[in-house]
């Protein structure tokens, strides 16, 4: 791992005296930027062209973290940086402030949850502002004002209008922990993703949002975003929304009036299928023993029992030996009218599909393992062993249309393996001897043609429950009326704000803690009916899906957003959060904007042009945590090394996505680095204005360089690197000051200049100090970056690398426009080279001029 060089002989340890200093200078600037609004976005006079640069609001589950300060400090490069490319910048913060830990630290404490947030939040305020984060503050909100969420219950009533907010009953991930629903997205691995406790399913009438109505555009729209999304988030996003085609087919159950659909992606194996599986905590299923005999109802009660205790995850492992009771119902293949057996299994899941599937043991393993464990028939379908392109093979079957195969099949029944793959359809009446794709365009058209099936598709995605039991969120703006109708609550009469935690219990105990605020509750309809408020509160999720719109009209009282503000500024370009949210939050956010985009409120369909994704800061190799106790304080080292030094450090740890562990950030090597700089300031003896023109050729290479490659550096996210360089530019400095015409030269002048500007983006503090000492007025931070003298960027010379039998030998300085002919004699002729070659025979020379001579010798 690269470190600081921190050899200059003079560069002693920090002293208390340099300490205060340190933090003299930051309170100073601080201060500055604060009653000058230096960082505040222009407004619409302003011409200049616009960047929106965000990173994801904190939760202020307590003061900062490292993990805060890592991706504070990212998102600030990138705003300084554009800053000084001449953009006018929003780059604004707040605090996505609703959510259970509030309640439950409120609940622990017997507090009210407002106090233990807003606290919070003062408190990361205070942090972010001495970190030097060049926020919009002008923008502040947080999404537990009412002033916030408003819009909130404005946004459900929008989507409530369009059918795409609904109420139904279903079973649901039940946290028994916290008492309330989670989506399936926070559920991870078979536990709650907030508290960890093991998610059981429980059914519950809950709201939906209609995520599913957009399932394809959100699939397809991710390829907007290919190379400017990680691909590894675009690859996780397009696996959650797990788009299947395939074909839904009707089977008609005896002594039912209406089929059950089937969902199958390979609807050409219906040939195969040699039983039904219902999941057993499906209404289907219900529906199928309430007539069964009272052995049938028995069973089958006992085996729902076992199965609701289950987590999905369970469920669905490949590992698990199969269970399942049979329900003594029978349903019709409709391609060959055989009777197939019904069963209940837990391998099913209620919410995928239909809540029934197709059995074909022979081709699917979980399948098999069932028909196996319950002596139930298998029946190969597909030949695996026949090719699937070229000539039709003539298959040959007996009297009774069965393939004759000279070289049977393995028997799955035997092997235990089902027969996966592609091939041709055998045992399969008219559609053998098809490919796979042929058979399953004939089979669907044989389906439809029955009226018995038509082609469909499948999503892995499900809809978004957002109903939460639980009091510190958004209300839900609906009323129920004592007939069952549910009515939307006025828009004049939003926000309809939560009630004073004082007066609630809030202990968890399964159903929302605002259905026992007897006078929270009671209302009435719009025409003066009697009627309750809905109990629930929406998923936090909800208030992050748009809250980047909402900074752009953050003092508006009118609208959630301005749709004139949205066009001048959205979407944003860049957004810089941890790979945790890759699924949840950015799913939500797109879709949110797709409704939004439809509503003629945004012009683009994407919320988040680019995105970065940052690694984790770790402690000894683990996540640091507050359960662990390995949490390390940001204001402790603010405290100790100064906010100027743990940045630096940061971002000279190694490059934005990977991991690190807090022992190898070096806060103490980064002051010396900084003092260093600050010291080279203090000697420049030229004044402002000079012809650098006449001053060191090699130290003025030296900052163009700097200046020509740190764009692109930091538009690819490569900050370490620009640290590195910036401190190879302060070592010539340095050396140009020690061996040359000492501070006066004014190519020390420029180089100095150059420091301040680019150390803005990591240091800003100390930048603005030398920026000042210079004799400039503030803020470097609104400093143009200054382009690189394409002159200096010429190399006059290059070392050029000699190779003998693929063996580096030796290095020449040559001319960077050397001719390959001339390199090559002067390799020949080099006594290094000569040497090596001694009594052999050149035979071969391959030249790259100007930086390769690769001689082969016999």
């Amino acid at each position: 791992m690269a470190s600081f060089d921190v050899s200059e002989p003079t560069a002693p340890e920090t002293s208390a005296a340099e300490s205060d200093r340190i933090h003299e200078i930051q309170q100073k600037w601080q201060q500055y930027w604060e009653e000058h609004g230096t960082f505040h976005a222009g407004g619409s006079a302003d011409d200049r062209p616009r960047k929106y640069v965000l990173a994801m609001f904190p939760y202020p589950s307590g003061d900062m973290h490292m993990g805060h300060a890592e991706n504070y400090l990212y998102s600030d490069i990138v705003a300084r940086f554009w800053r000084h490319r001449g953009y006018n910048v929003l780059h604004p913060i707040g605090w996505d402030s609703f959510g259970l830990p509030a309640e439950n630290a409120a609940i622990q404490r017997g507090a009210d949850p407002r106090e233990w947030t807003y606290d919070n939040i003062a408190q990361q305020r205070t942090s972010l502002k001495r970190y030097g984060s060049s926020f919009d503050w002008s923008r502040v909100l947080h999404t537990s004002d009412p002033e916030y969420y408003e819009w909130n219950q404005w946004l459900f009533q929008q989507l409530y209008d369009r059918d795409l907010a609904y109420r139904k009953e279903s079973p649901v991930n039940w946290c028994p922990n916290d008492q309330t629903v989670l989506a399936n997205e926070q559920v991870v691995d078979g536990e709650c993703d907030r508290c960890g406790a093991a998610v059981i399913k429980r059914k519950l009438t809950q709201w939906y949002f209609k995520i599913t109505d957009y399932a394809d555009r959100l699939l397809d729209d991710l390829n907007q975003l290919e190379g400017a999304w990680p691909s590894k988030v675009l690859q996780m996003q397009r696996n959650w929304i797990g788009r299947s085609i395939g074909a839904d087919i009707d089977f008609v159950i005896e002594g039912r009036t209406e089929p059950v659909t089937v969902f199958s992606t390979r609807p050409d194996t219906l040939y195969g299928a040699t039983f039904m599986v219902v999941a057993p905590d499906s209404d289907l299923a219900a529906e199928l023993v309430a007539d069964a005999s009272p052995e049938t109802k028995t069973r089958f009660d006992e085996y729902l029992t076992r199965t609701q205790k289950q987590t999905e995850i369970e469920r669905q492992s490949v590992d698990r030996e199969k269970t399942g009771v049979p329900l003594d119902r029978f349903a019709i293949n409709p391609v060959n009218g055989e009777r197939l057996p019904i069963w209940a299994a837990d391998y099913v899941l209620a919410d995928y599909g239909h809540g029934a599937v197709m059995a074909v043991p022979a081709h699917d393993q979980r399948d098999l393992d069932f028909a196996r464990t319950f002596d139930l028939p298998v029946r190969v379908v597909v030949d695996t062993t026949a090719p699937v392109t070229g000539v039709v093979p003539v298959i040959e079957t007996d009297a009774d249309g069965a393939a004759i195969d000279p070289d049977p099949l393995p028997d799955p029944v035997v092997t235990g393996e089902a027969l996966a793959g592609e091939g041709r359809m055998i045992n399969s009446g008219e559609i053998n001897g098809l490919s796979k794709r042929n058979a399953i365009a004939r089979v669907t058209e044989i389906l439809e043609a029955k009226g018995a099936g038509r082609a469909a598709k499948q999503f892995r995605l499900r809809d978004w429950l957002i109903s939460r039991q639980r009091f510190w969120g958004t209300p839900i703006p609906m009323v129920h009326t004592e007939d069952g109708r549910i009515e939307k609550v006025p828009a004049e009469q939003l926000p309809v704000t939560l009630p004073v935690a004082k007066d609630i219990d809030l202990t968890p105990k399964g159903t929302s803690p605002l259905g026992g605020a007897t006078e929270w509750v009671t209302t009435t309809t719009a025409s003066g009916e009697p009627a309750r408020r809905d109990p629930d509160t929406m998923d936090t999720f909800v208030d992050s899906s748009w809250y980047f719109l909402r900074f752009l009209s953050a003092r508006d009282e009118t609208v959630a957003f301005d749709p004139a503000e949205a066009r001048r500024w959205a979407p944003v370009d860049t957004y810089i959060g941890g790979v945790e949210h890759a699924i949840l939050h950015l799913l939500y956010a797109r879709f949110i904007t797709k409704v939004l985009f439809d509503m003629g409120l945004v012009d683009f369909t994407e919320p988040f042009s680019s995105l970065i994704n940052q690694g984790m800061v770790l402690l000894d190799g683990a996540k640091m945590s507050k359960s662990k106790g390995n949490l390390v304080s940001v204001s402790e080292q603010l405290d100790e090394h100064g906010s100027d030094a743990v940045r630096v450090a940061l971002a000279f740890a190694g490059p934005v996505e990977d991991d690190k562990d807090w022992k190898d950030v070096h806060t103490a090597g980064a002051k010396k680095f900084l003092a260093r700089a600050m010291r080279a300031a203090e000697d420049v003896a030229s004044a402002p204005g000079v012809d650098f023109s006449t001053g060191d050729e090699a130290l003025r290479r030296v900052t163009h360089r700097v200046l020509a490659d740190a764009p692109g550096m930091i538009e690819q996210t490569k900050f370490n690197v620009v640290v590195a360089r910036l401190m190879e530019l302060v070592n010539a400095i340095r050396k140009t000051i020690d061996q040359g015409a000492g501070g006066a030269d004014p190519a020390v002048r420029e180089a100095v200049e150059t420091v301040a500007v680019v150390l803005d983006l990591f240091a800003p503090h100390t930048a603005e100090e030398v920026w000042h000492r210079l004799g400039f007025e503030p803020s470097v931070g609104l400093a143009p970056w200054r382009e690189a003298d394409p002159a200096l960027l010429v190399e006059d010379t290059v070392t050029a690398v000699v190779q003998v039998n693929g063996k580096v030998r030796s290095q020449l300085e040559v001319s960077a426009t050397i001719d390959p002919e001339e390199l090559e004699q002067l390799a020949r002729a080099d006594e290094k080279v000569q040497r090596f070659v001694g009594d052999g025979q050149i035979v071969k020379a391959i030249v790259r001029a100007p930086k390769i001579v690769s001689l082969v010798v016999k």
